[in-house]
């Protein structure tokens, strides 16, 4: 399952150097290659969660490990996730066991504006951010409209309402605006003999002001229709995109809208009514937003979820059949590859199986839209990451103790 579209019912996968040299019905195996049979087995693309909290909400979750929100004001475009990150996080192995192989570290959804993303790989024996870091892989903006920054910072200065969070992004950007415009006025006059000393630096609206020059993406938390619509709105006021909606129970009624505008939607394929916002959804939320050509992403926000995203897919899936709309297996599996790629940025290198791309690959026992199937094995840029037949591949000292020499654990 290739995610372009093939799906090949018996095909081959070279893998040469870190990347995909060629997919094919048949081919004949270069010497000096490795051949794998997997026959009766699927292969497809590495899984890829488009919002995670993994790392900066980590396990045991410890106050102490709390580092996802910083609440110290509604707008907090200086801090990045990157910087909150645990690489030892046992949560991490366990993505990357579900065939998880790149995800987006966000900042939690209490600010308007909560801080940089950070895309990373679920790699084994990771000790810095820098060991986990997508190489090439845009920052993305963290922002979040609707109920949780009026809770939260109701009674500690505001905003108070739907109309203080606009006032607030509008202020945030009316800042960035100003402030890119005088960096860019004395870049443009620098050698000039009056020209003095460059405006002072502010790291927050450096960050917004890549978000202006559209060299960081925005993730937008945002459940109603109306708010993204708002937000859309926004947007056109001060130049930017946004790449995609996080959650958007309500992206169905506005797909058409969504798709002509070019954005995406990362939904769930069945949570909603834990607020007043995430009331007024369907489960065939992400099959109409691909029924009518928007591009539908299912991410987990869950370090739970994160392990069963085929599942998560397949439901959605099913759903979207039991509405009467027909949503092919290949459109399936994109919701978890192709499309949280093209939202991350990385579309390019990642997302599908086609030369040229990073040799993520997952094994599966089955069919991956099935409750049934487990990953056997996962290879990112070629590597094995995850075999199912090792006993100390899928077990940590956070979780069952040390494997021993002799493969049981003490």
């Amino acid at each position: 399952m290739t995610a372009t579209g093939v799906i090949y019912e018996r095909g081959d996968v070279l893998m040469r150097d870190g990347k995909i040299e060629a997919v094919a019905a048949k081919l004949d195996a270069p010497a000096g290659v490795s051949v794998l049979d997997v026959s009766g087995k699927t292969v497809t693309p590495g899984i890829i969660d488009t919002h995670s909290h993994i790392g900066v909400y980590a396990s045991p979750g410890w106050t102490a490990h709390s580092d996802g929100n910083e609440m110290s004001g509604p707008t907090k475009p200086e801090v990045r996730a990157a910087d909150g990150y645990w690489p030892q996080d046992p949560q991490i192995d366990l993505a990357r066991a579900a065939g998880v192989t790149t995800m987006q570290i966000l900042p939690g959804s209490a600010n308007l504006i909560g801080g940089r993303s950070v895309v990373v790989r679920p790699v084994p024996g990771a000790r810095s951010i820098d060991d986990a870091k997508f190489v090439g892989a845009p920052s993305g903006l963290k922002m979040a409209c609707g109920e949780n920054p009026k809770r939260v910072y109701g009674e500690k200065g505001g905003p108070v309402t739907r109309m203080g969070n606009m006032a607030g992004f509008r202020t945030a950007f009316q800042k960035a605006t100003e402030y890119r415009r005088k960096h860019e006025h004395h870049r443009a006059h620098a050698d000039d003999e009056d020209a003095g000393p460059p405006p002072e630096r502010d790291l927050g609206m450096e960050t917004l002001a890549g978000v202006l020059a559209g060299d960081i993406l925005v993730h937008n938390h945002c459940y109603r229709a109306d708010e993204m619509l708002g937000m859309l709105a926004l947007a056109d006021e001060f130049g930017f995109e946004i790449r995609s909606f996080h959650h958007a129970v309500e992206a169905y009624k506005i797909a058409d809208r969504l798709a002509e505008a070019g954005v995406s939607a990362s939904v769930w394929a069945d949570w909603w009514g834990f607020k007043a916002e995430a009331f007024d959804t369907t489960r065939a939320n992400a099959a109409i937003l691909s029924a009518a050509g928007a591009r539908a992403i299912i991410h987990s926000d869950s370090a739970q979820g994160i392990q069963r995203l085929n599942q998560e897919a397949a439901k959605a899936k099913a759903a979207g059949e039991r509405a009467g709309l027909n949503i092919s297996e290949d459109e399936a599996l994109r919701w978890v590859t192709a499309n949280a790629a093209w939202a991350l940025g990385i579309h390019e290198t990642t997302g599908t199986l086609e030369p040229g791309k990073m040799a993520d690959v997952v094994v599966w026992s089955g069919d991956p839209l099935s409750v049934y199937t487990r990953t056997e094995k996962v290879y990112m840029e070629g590597a094995l990451v995850f075999d199912r037949d090792d006993p100390d591949a899928h077990h940590t000292d956070f979780e069952v103790g040390i494997p021993s020499a002799a493969g049981d654990v003490q």
